[in-house]
Formats: structure tokens, sequence, C-alpha cells
């Protein structure tokens, strides 16, 4: 979502960290291009200038006159002012009330409120081991409690079965009683959208939160309605009085302004991020991070939290066990292949590590996107257990075989196997050594991350970790096409040097 954004912000900043002395001139044109691109990227008016005035206040000040390097002082302060207008620390989902704790979910019709719902259902149950309990206060959209009742049935949470007739105020109360009498952490209220805010909506979000008496309010706002998403945080926080708030659609192409612009405007925490149509697809809102992501610095932490999240243990286990008999097939590239798909895909991997924007862009110009493992992927799955196992037995027919049964040409073929005959050669080498890849695969990835190792990663970068990725993510798989083994997917790019 913010790609345009930080491709902006990064362009005006290369023209003046490279810079050996900066004057006030230079600092003032620099901050109208930062104006613009914030105004363009849907930032409210008066959130952009409360921003560049105190931008502008400290990046003329001592503070960067004294400074080693002066651009690069402005990029943090810059980065500094983003964190504090995105909120300064994450704020978690509040569970600290004695149960069952109600929470309210509010929003415009279409936001996406009920898949959130159970969303973060999920989350809560999953993750935080609650016994969590949803109910549909929604009677005016067809279908909408059947909607809940089925992503409850997908997600393995409880829905409080749909008695028609009663009104969404006699839906919370039932919903409360059902909750206290069967022994749930956490009850869930779905309640109804509108097209657009009246009275009416508002009267009936009243009666509920009078009802229900919710610990937590949450307002589920749309990231791709721009500005508008910021007058409907405003009407909900005055007439209901919401507590945080969760953005869906993360992921799509909007210019992130009502990211920027909400926690500004109400007061109000960002919570929750969506970042895809999943039901996992979930995220903690971190302000330093989305800064990081904003200024083109990358979000390793997220990335190693990812992978800790997504890394098979058993797989992890059995891919060390056969890098210490030096083996590595098609099968186990497949395994890597999909794990980076889990992770995001190559885009979305890239889009966390320091100073990978530009080399992303470069990316899709060359046409080197998630297609590419899609198709290796299809290549992989054409071949018979045997040919998997035993590349070198692919000979003329049978890669035109497997060509023909993946869609693909000979010519990819032959990219995958010299792809993985670099990756087997590697692999090799680093499982000969004490503490190599085999070393990162056999040791137990804990189910979260190591506070401590994140707080390194911070500091250090991702070479800061003992070996590189955790768990064997083994990684990133490298070199997809024409690549020698050793560095990031994609054609010639090679082994990125990350900059703290």
């Amino acid at each position: 979502m913010f790609e345009t954004l930080s491709d902006r912000l990064s362009g005006i900043f290369d023209t003046i960290t490279g810079r050996g002395a900066l004057s006030e001139k230079d600092v003032g044109e620099a901050l109208r291009e930062v104006r613009r691109a914030l105004l363009e990227a849907d930032v409210a008016l008066d959130v952009v200038k409360s921003f560049t005035d105190k931008v502008r206040e400290r990046a003329v000040g001592a503070e960067v006159v004294k400074a080693v390097k002066p651009g690069q002082m402005v990029v943090k302060i810059v980065h500094d002012q983003l964190v504090e207008m995105l909120g300064a620390e994450a704020v978690p989902v509040d569970l600290a009330a004695p149960p069952p704790v109600a929470m309210m979910m509010v929003g415009l019709q279409g936001s996406g409120k009920t898949t959130t719902t159970a969303k973060v259902a999920r989350r809560l149950q999953e993750r935080d081991r609650k016994k969590v309990l949803m109910a549909s206060l929604d009677t005016r959209r067809p279908a909408a409690q059947e909607q809940l009742k089925v992503l409850g049935e997908q997600v393995g949470v409880a829905t409080l079965p749909v008695v028609a007739g009663q009104t969404p105020v006699e839906i919370a109360r039932r919903a409360a009683n059902a909750a206290e009498l069967g022994g749930y952490d956490v009850v869930m209220l779905d309640t109804a959208g509108r097209t657009h805010i009246d009275e009416p909506l508002m009267a009936e979000m009243q009666a509920i939160k009078a009802a229900a008496d919710p610990h937590e309010i949450l307002l589920v706002a749309d990231a791709l309605t721009g500005q508008d998403a910021v007058n409907v945080a405003r009407s909900f926080d005055e007439k209901v009085g919401i507590t945080g708030i969760v953005l869906t659609r993360v992921d799509g192409d909007g210019r992130g302004g009502a990211a920027l612009s909400m926690r500004a405007v109400t007061g109000k925490p960002i919570k929750l991020i969506g970042t895809g149509e999943k039901m996992d697809a979930l995220e903690d809102f971190h302000p330093g991070r989305i800064a990081d992501r904003i200024l083109g610095m990358g979000d390793i932490v997220s990335l190693v939290e990812k992978a800790a999240e997504t890394i098979d243990q058993e797989k992890a286990k059995a891919a060390a066990r056969k890098l210490q008999k030096g083996e590595f097939d098609l099968s186990d590239l497949a395994d890597q292949l999909k794990q980076m798909q889990k992770m995001g895909g190559m885009g979305g991997i890239m889009g966390m590590m320091p100073g990978m924007g530009k080399m992303k862009t470069q990316m899709a110009a060359a046409g080197l996107d998630d297609s590419i493992v899609k198709r290796q992927l299809a290549i992989i799955s054409s071949m018979t257990k045997r040919e998997k196992q035993k590349p070198a037995l692919m000979n003329a027919s049978r890669k035109k075989r497997v060509a023909a049964g993946s869609g693909n040409k000979v010519q990819d073929v032959n990219r995958l196997l010299k792809m993985h005959r670099q990756m087997s050669d590697m692999m090799k080498k680093l499982g000969r050594k004490k503490g190599g890849l085999a070393g990162l695969f056999g040791g137990n990835m804990p189910a979260e991350p190591d506070p401590q190792m994140l707080e390194d990663i911070q500091k250090g970068g991702i070479g800061s970790l003992p070996g590189g990725l955790p768990g064997g993510m083994g990684g990133l798989p490298k070199g997809l096409p024409g690549l020698p083994g050793g560095g990031l997917p994609g054609a010639g790019i090679g082994k990125p040097k990350f900059k703290k």
C-alpha cells in the first residue's frame, strides 16, 4: 500500500543525503516535496501541515547543522516524526477485563467487518488461547448472520445460533448471556453497517453499546477509501467512542493516507492491519516498522516473525537430516518455494528487506515476479517421484515431457535444473560446516521469536543473526532463473548488501 509514497520519499531523500552540507533552502525544498508526496497519498491536510512544521523545526536546528551527515539526519527526523504520527508504540487488543470480554466491531458496509471479526476471533483463539464466541448483530444485510456462521466453521470458532426476528440489542444481550454460561473468555459482536454514516446507524450502535458494555470497540476501516476513511473514523469516535482501529486491504494499491491520518486525527491507535484475503492474513500494527517500510528501510523483524509463524518444524528437521547427508532434491526445492509463498511471495519478502525497494521495481520491470515461482512449482509437480529424487535422470525426452506437462519451455526446465544444482552444491558445503545451514535447519524453531533476537536484528540487521535467517527458512530460494546460488530470486541480482 505504501509503495508509491515510499518511492516518492526515497527519490526526495536521495537528492539530499549525498550532499556534504545542507542549507535552510535545501531543507525547505525537500520538505515542499515531502508535503506534496503526502498530499498525493491522501494524507489529511491538517496532518500534513503539522508533520512538515515539526520536521522543519528540527531539521533547520543545531542537531542537523552539527551532524556528521546532515542529509541522513533529516531522514532520521522524518522517520521519527512518522513514528510519532502513527502512534509511537504498538497497542495490542486489550483483553484485561473480567471474562467474558465483549468486543464490538463497527464500521461501514463493505469495509470487511464480518471477515475481520472472524480473523480476530481466530487469532485470539489460536495465538492467545482464548475461548471465543462470535455473534452477528447484522439483521439488515441478507445472509450476514449465515456468513459469520460459515466463517466460524472455517476458523473453528463458535458462533451464536441465529434466532429469527430478534433485534440487534436483543442478540447482544443473548450473546453476553451465552458467553457467560458457556465459559467463554471473549464475545465478539459483529454489528451492521451502512453504505454511509447516518443517524439510525449511530443510534443503533449507541443502543448496542449501552446493552453490551463492550471493553473494546474496534472500527474496521477500508484502507482503500483514502481521506473518507478519516471522516468515518472521526464520526464513529464522536458518536460511539472507539478504542482502536483495524485497517483492512493494506495489501491493496491504496495510497496509504488513511493509515497516516487516522491515528493523528482521532488519537486512537491502529491495532491491527489486514494484509490479505486469507483468514491468517492479520498482523499487529507496529508504527516503527511501518515507518521503516515507508522510508525504504525494510522490516526485517516482521519478516523473522512471519518466518517463525509459517515454518513447518517437522519439515525443518527432515531437511536438517537430509542436509547432513549432503542431500537436496527437487522436492526440497519445492518446499522452499512453497515456504516463500506462505511468507508473502517474492515481492512480500523483498519489501521487508532494507534497501530492496528499488530492486523490487527493477525485478517487476524485468518480468521477475511470483509467477516465476508458480511456473517452477508446476515444472517440479510434472516430474515423477524418481525424477525429483534423482534430477540427473532428466534427459532430453524427459525434459520435453515435463515442459509440455507444466505448460513451460524446455529452457525453463533447464534453468530450474541448473538452479537446483547450484543450490545443492551450496547446501552441501554449508552442511559440512559446523553451525552452518544444517545446524540452522536442525535447531528447534520457537513458536515465537526470541525478543532479544528481534532486538538484535533491529540494531544490526539480518546479518546479525548467527547463520542468517532463522529456523532454516532455507531461506529465500537462492537464485531463481540464471542466478548463481546465494542470491535473491531473479536474474543477475546476486546477494544483497544490507546497510544499517
